[in-house]
């Protein structure tokens, strides 16, 4: 599948075309949605947003000569997870935070994950950064002592990584990147209005993406039409599964399942060449192919994270009292692939 080469992206404040309350709203302990972009062609609007809000809240400088050991175990490599990691550095970067970074990919492997959190534990970290749901609940499972900051996560407290988001309670806090569903389902009524029956496509083997798959179930059913599920266990599994969604469903809806997220281009593939529409859960499955998206910025998750984690080196702050943060919905952003959208016959326009 040839990348698009024009992807339309739209930084929206309060007034969308959607009618968006909030992305991942002031809702900090609801059964959620999730974990997946690299910024788009406003991806550098978004790491400017970004700067400026790293200038207006910025920690007080650490101490001279003050040098912090950091692990980052991120679950895999895709656009999304790769954002928020820049972000994250970025932040600390933005702070004056000197450190010695150790960079952890387990690429999808969940074995990989507890080696890593078991090494970790023994390094003597003087805090670990988790992106991912599976990396976070691996690296909370080892480590007791030692700041845990967790990102791209969907619903901590559901995964069972904190007592609750509002107060987590133990060592572990951080952000949560709980997707406007919803709304995605409204851009996708909006831009196929006469589909009827949708595919939901995601992995079985994480617990985020069944809270977004249910979430959607009840949101496809309110607009009136049916839902069915299509899931892999594994990234070998996607082409076949998205074959077997051809005839079945008039469009697909693909939230931010890692698996999915990192085998995208298979799926684009696949569902564009059966003229099958892909709405998904954030902005950088639309750039490998997928037909639009609203959804959150990944750079600007990473960065608010990283803003914890200068909070907790440099000022003390204790992740026991630090809510889980969520994303404003004026950092949701409207992705189009427009070459997508041309390959399907579909017209836009109706999204600008």
């Amino acid at each position: 599948m040839k990348k698009s080469s024009k992807i339309m992206s739209l930084v929206l404040a309060g007034a969308m075309v959607l009618s968006m309350s909030a992305c991942g709203s002031g809702k900090t302990d609801a059964a959620a949605d999730t974990t997946a972009a690299t910024t788009t062609a406003a991806g550098s609007e978004a790491a400017s947003s970004a700067e400026e809000t790293g200038a207006e809240s910025q920690a007080e400088a650490p101490a001279e000569g003050a040098v912090y050991k950091i692990g980052i175990l991120q679950l895999t490599q895709h656009p999304a997870l790769d954002a928020a990691n820049q972000g994250f550095i970025k932040a600390l970067d933005d702070a004056g935070v000197q450190y010695d970074l150790d960079q952890q990919n387990a690429s999808g492997d969940q074995s990989v994950c507890q080696t890593v959190a078991s090494k970790f534990a023994n390094d003597g970290e003087d805090l670990i950064l988790a992106i991912a749901t599976p990396a976070a609940q691996a690296m909370a499972g080892a480590v007791t002592d030692t700041p845990v900051l967790i990102t791209a996560v969907t619903d901590p407290a559901e995964s069972g990584l904190v007592d609750t988001n509002e107060v987590p309670g133990g060592n572990v806090t951080g952000t949560s990147d709980l997707t406007p569903v919803a709304e995605q389902i409204d851009l996708l009524q909006k831009v196929l209005p006469d589909a009827k029956k949708i595919g939901i496509l995601y992995c079985s083997a994480e617990s985020n993406s069944e809270i977004q798959a249910q979430m959607a179930r009840d949101a496809i059913a309110a607009a009136g039409m049916e839902s069915q599920d299509f899931t892999v266990s594994s990234s070998n599994e996607i082409q076949t599964v998205v074959q077997s969604m051809v005839g079945k469903v008039d469009a697909v809806y693909a939230p931010t399942d890692n698996t999915i997220a990192a085998g995208m281009t298979t799926v684009a593939m696949v569902a564009n060449d059966n003229n099958l529409p892909v709405i998904c859960g954030e902005s950088g499955m639309v750039n490998s192919g997928g037909l639009a998206t609203y959804g959150i910025d990944y750079f600007q998750l990473g960065y608010m994270t990283g803003q914890q984690a200068v909070k907790i080196l440099t000022e003390g702050a204790s992740p026991a009292d630090m809510p889980i943060e969520y994303l404003k919905a004026e950092n949701c952003e409207l992705t189009v692939n427009e070459e997508t959208a041309q390959t399907l016959g579909i017209d836009v326009s109706v999204l600008k």
